[in-house]
C-alpha cells in the first residue's frame, strides 16, 4: 500500500473496538470524542458589548459562501461572552497563527486575561484589531440559528485584513498545536 494513502484514511488494523449507540447521551459522547479526533483551525472572535469589547476562542469558524462573503461559527448559549456575541451588530473574527496561542488559550477560558496591550489588541468605536492574527474578517450577522445548547451565527464579511503570513494554529483533541508534514 501508498503510505500517502495510509496517511489519508483512518487506520483500519486499529485493535479498538468501532465505538457506536443509538441512544441520545451516547451518541452526544461519542459526537464529542468524533470531534477531539477532528483538527481545526483556531479563531478569537469579538465583538463590542454594552459594557465593553468581549471575545471567546472558537474552532468552528467555517467559510459558506464568497458571493456574497460569508462564514458561520457555533457558540454555547450558556455563556454570557457567547451570548453577547451572538447579539453583535458587528463581529469581528481573527484567525490566529501559531504564535498567538496564548491569545487563543485566555479567550478560551472564563478567567482569561483579555483585551491586554501585550497581546496586541487596539480596541476602538468600530470593533477590535489584533494585528498578529494571519486574518481579521469584520462580519455582520446574517441569521443566528438555535440548535440545542448552542447558536449558529451565519455572518457577512464586510472587510479583510491579511496579516503576516504564520504557521497555523489548530485545535485538535483538547489541545493547541502546529501543523505537521506535508502528506
Amino acid at each position: 500500500m501508498d503510505t500517502r494513502d495510509a496517511a489519508r484514511r483512518p487506520d483500519t488494523d486499529d485493535d479498538r473496538p468501532a465505538a457506536s449507540s443509538t441512544d441520545r447521551d451516547g451518541r452526544a459522547e461519542l459526537l464529542k470524542a468524533a470531534f477531539r479526533r477532528h483538527a481545526t483551525g483556531v479563531a478569537v472572535v469579538t465583538a463590542l458589548g454594552p459594557d465593553g469589547p468581549v471575545g471567546l476562542t472558537a474552532s468552528s469558524v467555517a467559510s459558506v459562501s464568497a458571493h456574497p462573503p460569508a462564514l458561520s461559527f457555533s457558540v454555547l448559549t450558556s455563556s454570557r461572552t457567547a451570548q453577547v456575541v451572538a447579539a453583535a451588530d458587528v463581529l469581528d473574527v481573527h484567525l490566529l497563527p501559531a504564535d498567538l496561542v496564548d491569545v487563543a488559550d485566555a479567550y478560551g477560558r472564563s478567567a482569561g486575561e483579555r483585551f491586554t496591550p501585550a497581546q496586541g489588541w487596539v480596541v476602538d468605536e468600530h470593533g477590535t484589531t489584533l494585528p498578529g492574527a494571519v486574518a481579521s474578517l469584520r462580519c455582520v450577522p446574517i441569521t443566528t440559528v438555535p440548535v440545542g445548547e448552542a447558536v449558529v451565527v451565519v455572518a457577512e464579511v464586510r472587510d479583510v485584513r491579511l496579516g503576516p503570513v504564520g504557521e497555523p494554529l489548530v485545535y485538535h483533541d483538547r489541545t493547541y498545536r502546529t501543523v505537521g508534514r506535508q502528506v
